[in-house]
């Protein structure tokens, strides 16, 4: 059985702009089924990187903040810390960055919280029925939201292909611990020509599992849990992830992982994906190199399986652009995915969303009509 996808281009005009256009878009795919009074509403977005600008525009996400109150919702924005040193390490820097990206209260209308705490640990198990696991670590806000909305820069990515709705929820509603699950088997190691032996890091190891050596820290692997806590400690950034798991497993891990970050929320989330500025690799980068696809439009569903899967075809619909990271595939029809990562295997995230239940591939594409006879 398909689901509903709703997509709005980016046509518009003195009868519609893009901003109500967008508010139109959202009631269709049924927003006010989901907002009840006094609701707290997480709106999960990417903050972005310093030195990127692919990231979705501030003004476009207080339009969805406007929606939600307007419904008698309490929206607050809400992104995680990352797992790899860098400018959102904790949520100090993340929450700096995002404001410096333009996400401040004076100008998205709504308080921004790091959804898994100070140092990516409030987090919480929850149970799973996974193929690979049976629980996923999730930030606390994301699980004591009332309701979710997820609004995902769609692109592409170094490591699954694509990113869209199901590797927000994944890895942007994870806690640190949860990340390193995903990407990796192993516990984190120890760059001995960058460690500083400072001990900055064993305070902060519940479980006693580095000590410093002559030459630098070590990590006791039976005794690490993975948690990645001493990731973030690090100031000189010498403890690294082992990125050791295959790239197919990950893309498993993901779409089990987004079951979790959905936990209690059945008929009250939804998924919004921005189809612009689609670049050759995530927003975690300080960079955004150039789009391979012209923008194309935004998608919403409450699906998100079937959003992810109406955005990948409709990016390989697209004429290709010449100069860009896009080596082949420029062809409408042509795999765009693979054309700037050929050695990922891209719909295995969206075979396995939908192997375990997670949402269907099957979908029907609903385009907003124009307000009025025309543009």
């Amino acid at each position: 059985m398909s689901e509903t996808v709703w997509m709005a281009d980016f046509r518009a005009g003195n009868r519609e702009n893009m901003f109500t256009k967008l508010e139109r878009l959202l009631q269709h795919a049924g927003l006010p089924r989901i907002i009840g009074n006094d609701d707290l509403s997480a709106i999960k977005i990417h903050f972005g990187e310093k030195g990127g600008h692919a990231y979705i525009r501030p003004v476009f996400i207080r339009k969805i903040v406007e929606a939600v109150r307007t419904l008698g919702g309490k929206p607050f924005l809400t992104d995680s810390c990352t797992l790899y040193p860098g400018e959102r390490k904790e949520a100090v820097s993340a929450l700096s960055c995002g404001i410096e990206n333009g996400f401040a209260y004076a100008v998205v209308g709504a308080p921004l919280i790091i959804c898994d705490g100070l140092r990516g640990h409030s987090s919480r198990r929850v149970a799973i029925a996974g193929e690979l696991l049976t629980s996923a670590d999730i930030g606390v806000e994301i699980l004591e939201a009332d309701n979710l909305i997820a609004v995902s820069h769609f692109k592409c990515h170094e490591l699954t292909g694509f990113g869209g709705t199901i590797k927000n929820l994944a890895m942007g509603c994870s806690s640190r611990e949860g990340k390193l699950e995903q990407h990796s088997t192993v516990a984190p190691v120890v760059n001995v020509k960058g460690c500083t032996q400072c001990g900055a890091c064993l305070p902060g190891c519940a479980h006693g599992a580095i000590e410093i050596k002559s030459d630098a820290a070590l990590i006791d692997v039976e005794r690490c849990t993975g948690c990645g806590r001493c990731i973030s400690l690090c100031p000189s950034k010498a403890i690294h992830i082992q990125w050791n798991e295959e790239s197919s497993k990950v893309m498993r891990k993901m779409a089990e992982y987004a079951m979790g970050a959905l936990q209690g929320k059945a008929g009250k989330a939804l998924f919004v994906n921005f189809i612009t500025q689609v670049s050759p690799s995530c927003d975690c980068y300080g960079h955004s190199d150039a789009a391979i696809v012209p923008d194309i439009g935004i998608l919403a569903s409450t699906d998100p399986v079937a959003l992810d899967q109406a955005c990948a075809d409709l990016v390989n619909q697209a004429q290709g652009l010449s100069q860009t990271a896009l080596a082949t595939g420029h062809e409408p029809g042509g795999d765009k995915f693979r054309g700037v990562h050929p050695h990922i295997d891209w719909e295995v995230t969206l075979e396995h969303g939908e192997k375990i239940g997670l949402g269907t591939r099957q979908y029907e594409l609903k385009r907003l009509e124009p307000k009025g006879k025309s543009w």
